[in-house]
Formats: C-alpha cells, sequence, structure tokens
C-alpha cells in the first residue's frame, strides 16, 4: 500500500474530524446502556492513510445530525447503519459521505453509530446492535417535531453488515428486543440496502458477519432466525437495493433472495444490479458512468417521499 507524504496524511485526519465535528450527534439512550455489562472495552477509531475513518468497540451508541440546507428539508429522514463486518464501522464512506448525500435531495440524515458484537461489554451481543437501531427509529420519531420531520417517513439504509442490521430491523419490528420497547413505532417506512449480508445460511453467509454477531457455532435455529429472506412479511417496509454482480465478499444472491421474497410477499421492491464494483463501493461505483442514489432518488420520488 502506497502511503502519503506524512503531511498529506495529517490533512485527510483532520479533514475527516472536522467535518464530524460540525455535525451535532444525539445519544440514543438516556443512562445506563441497556444490555452492557461493565468492562475495560474503549472505542478505537483510526484513519486510513488512504483516507477513511474505521470506528469499532462502540460503547455509547449515537446518532450523527445531517440536516438539508435551509427550505431544502421535505420531512423525509433516513438513519443509516454503515458497514465493517459487525466488526467495526466504515463510518465515512457508508455513513457521514452518503447522509451529506442524501442532504443533496432534502432528506434529513442520521448517521448511526452502533454498537458491534462484544462479549466482554454485552451479556447478548446477538442483539446488541438491533436494540440500537431500534432505539434509534425511536428517537428520531421522539424529536421529529424538532426536525419538522414526519414520523411515517423515517427509513433505514444499511450497507454491507449494515445492510444485516437495516434489513433486520425491517423484518423484526412487530417484536422488539429488549425491555423497555415503549409505544413508539420501531418499523421503518422503507429500507435502503446496498450489497446487504441478507443471509446467514452456509451457501450465502458472510462468514466474519455471522461469527462475530453470533458465534463459531450458531445452532440451526439461530441461523435461520437471524437469515433475513426468511423474516420478510407483507408488512416488510418497501425495499431498495442495490449489488454488483461481482462482489466477492457478499455474494449478489444475498439481495436476490430478499428481492424474491419480497415477491412472494407483495412488498413493492426495486433491485439495481451492476456487472462490476466489487464490494463496498459506497457511493461511487467507479466501473459504471451510472449513480445508484440517482436511481434511489427517482425510487424516493415516485413513492411520494421526496414531497413537502
Amino acid at each position: 500500500m502506497k502511503k502519503l507524504p506524512f503531511l498529506s496524511f495529517l490533512t485527510v485526519f483532520f479533514v475527516s474530524v472536522l467535518r464530524v465535528l460540525a455535525q451535532p450527534t444525539i445519544p440514543i439512550y438516556t443512562g445506563t446502556v441497556p444490555n452492557s455489562i461493565p468492562s475495560k472495552v474503549q472505542e478505537t477509531s483510526i484513519t486510513l492513510e488512504i483516507g477513511g475513518v474505521r470506528i469499532a468497540n462502540v460503547v455509547q451508541p449515537n446518532l450523527t445530525v445531517f440536516v438539508p440546507a435551509p427550505g431544502t428539508a421535505n420531512g423525509t429522514a433516513v438513519v443509516i447503519c454503515p458497514g465493517g463486518g459487525y466488526a467495526r464501522l466504515a463510518i465515512d464512506i457508508e455513513g457521514y459521505d452518503v447522509a451529506k448525500r442524501l442532504n443533496e435531495m432534502g432528506v434529513t440524515a442520521f448517521v448511526l453509530k452502533y454498537r458491534l458484537p462484544n462479549d466482554e461489554s454485552q451479556p447478548d451481543k446477538a442483539i446488541a446492535p438491533l436494540l440500537d437501531v431500534q432505539q434509534a427509529l425511536r428517537v428520531v420519531r421522539q424529536q421529529a417535531p424538532k426536525y419538522k420531520l414526519n414520523p411515517e417517513r423515517i427509513g433505514l439504509m444499511g450497507f454491507s453488515a449494515g445492510g444485516h442490521l437495516a434489513a433486520s430491523a425491517g423484518t423484526r419490528f412487530a417484536r422488539p428486543v429488549g425491555a423497555n420497547q415503549g409505544a413508539v413505532s420501531v418499523r421503518p417506512a422503507f429500507l435502503v440496502l446496498l450489497y446487504p449480508v441478507i443471509s446467514f445460511s452456509d451457501s450465502l453467509k458472510h462468514q466474519g458477519s455471522r461469527e462475530n454477531l453470533l458465534g463459531a457455532a450458531p445452532s440451526a435455529e439461530l441461523v435461520r432466525q437471524y437469515s433475513n429472506e426468511n423474516q420478510v412479511t407483507a408488512q416488510t417496509p418497501p425495499t431498495f437495493l442495490v449489488h454488483a454482480q461481482n462482489d466477492d465478499v457478499v455474494p449478489v444472491q444475498n439481495s436476490l433472495v430478499f428481492y424474491q421474497a419480497c415477491l412472494r410477499h407483495l412488498v413493492p421492491v426495486e433491485m439495481h444490479l451492476y456487472p462490476q464494483g466489487g464490494h463496498g463501493f459506497g457511493l461511487n461505483n467507479k466501473t459504471t458512468k451510472d449513480d445508484w442514489t440517482e436511481r434511489l432518488k427517482n425510487w424516493l420520488d415516485a413513492n411520494g417521499w421526496l414531497v413537502r
């Protein structure tokens, strides 16, 4: 890997820091974080030499808020779940950068820094990420008046393992996890899934995501429960899928099985497949002139989510 000159590295680092500091953050819990135990686990953050921030060992989950320019907000919001194999969060290319693009559409964006599975700090690591994303949806709905949002137009977006988390939230909202569920709905209005991990089945799984969330030898029932193609119902939110056919990290069949499950249950679904692009391309699939965010904008507009 080619190293950047030291001054260039510092420039990348400080630009990354400053652009985050400019945005407000919201803790998603007040007081003790549920499903947590005292530990020595501390959050870590690294800035890659080629650019990009990766966060791990999240202990205090929060939302970073990105608000559209004055006069352009349309009342729709999206909670974004960055990917990283349930081991880390690609918080910028699959979080902050995407939030800014959504702002250009008039959509208010909330980047979720969710807890990653950790046996040291969580009594049940398998539910920690889902607990956080469901709570994030509650918080955004509760703060809808502050941000002038329509509480019925709050969607969920996820990349890679963050796509697994978003799909889990979009199929398991009827029975929220955790003890303090409250009356606020945790059903997202829509799902946007980018090269998502969907299935934990042996033939389709992303090994790292499954092992990090469920352990090295999960039971067949646990695998079935966390394979989201099995959890789709007629109440699953409308879904937008993007994947590259040559993805050698998360096979494209993950998106295909979710698409097929949506069709079987008459859930509105749109899917865009690119021949090339691999995994983790974020906003920009450099192998095509097509811009998936323009396809997303069209889909959101056609469904009335960009109307003020």
